[in-house]
């Protein structure tokens, strides 16, 4: 009898450390949102339910949770948002699809995104992004789809990207890109049409030739 309460007990213990584990990560994934939205101009108050108050971010409108109440969308695509991006969303480390695309969002895209290893969709196209696609972009293992396409960013397509073997959709066009384009890896199935308008940006390199200019930046 004794033994079996300690059990009981145990199994109780043992859940309620689960639910504050599950509440602590949830809130740490609101956190890391409701700091994204501090950093961002909302004209339509597509953000009005972003309430740093609740449990967890899952009722929020544009944000999708799993069965464990983990975020996986965040799905803020055309609306009409401005500001800029933040370190924070390097927590969301279940996330699989960021769709801020159609926006007006402006300055560097922070390298804690690459942290986002179950990210399979990343949509920043038709914004202001400014500065260098981040090199941590090469550790998002899972990425499928990749649309960086109109913005303003510069520097060298990081080579760190040819070695995601799941990505099959890159968009680069519309940018100010410079050096040579990759042909290596993932990169290796990927139309001229991905990198066009680049002014800077010289065709497909040739093996065992330099594969980036110096005066590159």
């Amino acid at each position: 009898m004794i033994m079996e309460k300690s059990y009981g007990e145990l199994a109780m213990f043992a859940l309620a450390i689960a639910a504050l584990l599950s509440l602590a990560h949830t809130n740490s994934e609101g956190d890391a949102l409701y700091a994204l939205r501090l950093s961002l101009t909302d004209p339509s108050n597509v953000l009005q339910s972003w309430d740093p108050t609740l449990v967890n971010p899952c009722t929020w409108f544009h944000v999708t949770c799993d069965s464990q109440n983990q975020v996986i969308r965040v799905d803020l695509g055309n609306a009409r948002l401005s500001g800029s991006l933040v370190p924070e969303l390097g927590v969301l480390l279940n996330l699989q699809y960021l769709e801020l695309y159609k926006n007006s969002l402006t300055g560097h895209i922070p390298s804690e995104v690459g942290k986002l290893q179950s990210l399979v969709s990343l949509d920043l196209y038709h914004n202001n992004f400014t500065g260098s696609i981040p090199r941590s972009f090469g550790k998002l293992s899972s990425l499928v789809f990749l649309r960086l396409n109109s913005n303003r960013l510069t520097g060298r397509i990081p080579r760190e990207l040819t070695s995601i073997t799941s990505l099959k959709a890159v968009d680069m066009s519309n940018n100010d890109l410079c050096g040579t384009i990759p042909v290596t890896g993932s990169f290796s199935h990927l139309a001229a049409k991905s990198f066009e308008n680049n002014s800077r940006l010289n065709g497909p390199e040739l093996e065992g030739f330099v594969p980036y200019e110096m005066s590159c930046h």
